[in-house]
């Protein structure tokens, strides 16, 4: 089934795709809980014949298009979640809400999602299956995709073949896609220590047990571990960004108070580095007679994309939008994704989508208080879900991935 015109389409598209992103942009929602956001949602959908169907434990939307032929079913997903931030851009459309923005451009991923669904539905005539919308609140750090999985994503019916996902941002010029097979992002895991000294005065430091510097080696201890024990082509990024301890000039503490990240991309580096660093911490702070309590929070696996869905996904995008307009990641990211979770369970792919602002303003990245979305990206990744989808399900055997 040709694709040609979804650009086009999209295109004619986009003063509503934007008219939508900008609404969920003025009105931010974080975690689990986004009920503004999927009321934005709901409505947006309204009408085009989908099987909808709302979360339980959270406000996710899993909305169901049905072809007119059997087979199978693709999953096209977007977050819906934003960040606790508060919003130094100075659009006409920025936030509402004290300290919360959408820094990450899941707003946009929300609205390209609902163009696409329009697309599709519009098209359901020549699907050889169905596609799943999944809206996603909780991304940023609450398991929101975990949640969705645990409640269901596919009413009893056959689960998705695939799964596919658009994230946006500023690594890329404006239209411009860019994915890799395997690892694409890391794992995400917390690191929360407690070092236990002795306080006292700050004149007789031979009387106390200052935990201050145990925390500054613990710090230079953990960058040791990672050039020492952690293959440099299997790597791992150990961060401490921030240590909390004293009261004022003159006073050893009692504590120091530790929280930092550990990013991995396989497994196993994973696994070796959270026990590595639970060894660490303690057996320095017992060296210098201190005790430590280490808390090690599991948080998102390592995103991993399927070698054939990829390699399909690619190749339609390059179909869409020409060789020149599509690129493969030499190495995978060190930021984390809930979308990990689906992979886990689906052959699928993640693509990162182009949103750079044009010219020669500065390309700030996402998480910032300054970060801006190219609005005119929107228009390719509306029509890049949907080729996707068509592909998938345009009943040719040889279209699909083996």
């Amino acid at each position: 089934m040709p694709i040609s015109t979804l650009l086009r389409e999209a295109g004619e598209l986009q003063p509503d795709v934007v008219r939508l992103r900008r609404t969920i942009h003025r009105h931010p929602e974080l975690g689990l809980q986004v009920p503004r956001t999927q009321a934005a949602v709901l409505e947006a959908l309204d009408g085009l014949g989908l099987r909808v169907r709302k979360g339980e434990r959270l406000t996710s939307v899993v909305a169901t298009l049905e072809g007119a032929l059997p087979g199978p079913s693709i999953l096209l997903r977007a977050d819906m979640d934003a960040l606790p931030v508060q919003e130094e851009t100075g659009l006409e459309f920025a936030s509402k809400i004290e300290g919360v923005m959408h820094a990450c451009g899941h707003d946009a991923h929300v609205a390209m999602l609902v163009g696409a669904a329009r697309l599709l539905a519009r098209r359901r005539d020549q699907l050889a299956g169905n596609v799943v919308f999944m809206f996603q609140p909780g991304e940023e750090g609450y398991h929101g995709a975990r949640f969705m999985l645990e409640e269901g994503l596919h009413d009893g019916g056959p689960a998705p073949s695939a799964a596919f996902a658009l994230h946006g941002g500023a690594r890329y010029p404006a239209g411009v896609v860019g994915t890799r097979p395997g690892p694409i992002l890391a794992s995400g895991d917390t690191i929360e220590a407690v070092i236990h000294g002795r306080g006292g005065h700050a004149s007789a430091p031979h009387d106390c047990l200052d935990p201050i510097p145990i925390a500054c080696e613990i710090v230079q201890a953990l960058q040791t571990f990672v050039t020492r024990r952690v293959d440099a082509f299997d790597p791992a990024v150990i961060t401490i960004a921030k240590i909390e301890a004293g009261s004022t000039r003159n006073v050893i503490p009692e504590t120091a108070r530790m929280l930092g990240t550990i990013r991995t991309v396989s497994d196993r580096t994973r696994e070796r580095v959270l026990d590595g660093v639970d060894h660490l911490i303690k057996g320095l702070a017992a060296a210098h007679g201190a005790q430590a309590e280490v808390k090690l929070i599991r948080g998102y696996p390592v995103t991993v994309n399927d070698e054939g869905i990829t390699g399909f996904a690619s190749r339609v995008a390059a179909e869409l939008l020409g060789e020149e307009r599509v690129r493969l990641m030499p190495t995978p990211m060190m930021g984390s994704e809930d979308f990990s979770y689906v992979l886990r369970q689906l052959p699928g792919t993640l693509m990162f989508l182009g949103t750079r602002p044009d010219g020669d303003a500065p390309a700030i990245p996402n998480h910032s208080n300054r970060m801006v979305v190219n609005e005119t990206a929107m228009a390719t990744g509306v029509a890049l879900h949907a080729a996707v989808a068509l592909r998938f399900l345009d009943g040719k055997r040889s279209a699909r991935p083996a």
